[in-house]
């Protein structure tokens, strides 16, 4: 039998260290150490609203898809692919591989935003450095993304992104919108 799934704490009740040592917490495999020799299709797909699929039917297990997600990596070409030491699978993925779901901010010691993100699979993510904020879309249809891991992105969903125009609102005029976290500024309008 498993070990049973602890639900993580609330964001809002996290502070900074709490925050930096949730997104450190994570034990990944070292997929870009693999070079697998053997390559095949999954049959999954994860959909735009962050539902995971295997032969057309959804992965309702939660530990499974934190499982998978771990082996996640996007190739230059925009293709998606789980790994392991002898595997390389495609897998579909319908817009990006995670979704943000919820957006806190804390300040560090020398006062600098940090802008903590929780990911459909129960990942703390601060962006900065390793985890850049990205702006697709229009201006009429803007579309807000993550860096996560090996190229992939975790798009957020529409209350994550409401939370980050309300912390642009506060910190920039709205001509020239933008957020900091971890010492870097982040535009949020739409290059395209």
């Amino acid at each position: 039998m498993g070990v049973p799934y602890v639900p993580a704490p609330d964001l809002a009740a996290l502070t900074l260290a709490e925050l930096a040592e949730a997104a450190a917490a994570r034990r990944l495999p070292p997929v870009e150490q693999w070079t697998p020799t053997q390559t095949g299709d999954s049959l999954m797909r994860i959909a735009a609203d962050g539902t995971w699929f295997h032969d057309g039917g959804p992965i309702t297990r939660p530990a499974m898809v934190r499982a998978f997600s771990a082996l996640l990596m996007r190739e230059d070409d925009g293709r998606h692919y789980l790994l392991t030491p002898i595997e390389k699978l495609s897998i579909a993925v319908d817009d990006a591989a995670f979704l943000a779901t919820d957006m806190q901010v804390r300040h560090d010691g020398a006062g600098r935003a940090v802008l903590a993100f929780r990911l459909n699979t129960d990942e703390v993510l601060l962006a900065g450095p390793d985890h850049r904020l990205r702006t697709a879309g229009t201006a009429e249809v803007p579309a807000f993304y993550l860096g996560v891991r090996h190229g992939t992105e975790a798009r957020l969903n529409r209350s994550t992104y409401a939370q980050l125009i309300d912390q642009a609102l506060t910190v920039s005029p709205i001509e020239a919108l933008a957020v900091e976290s971890a010492g870097l500024r982040f535009a949020l309008a739409p290059c395209a």
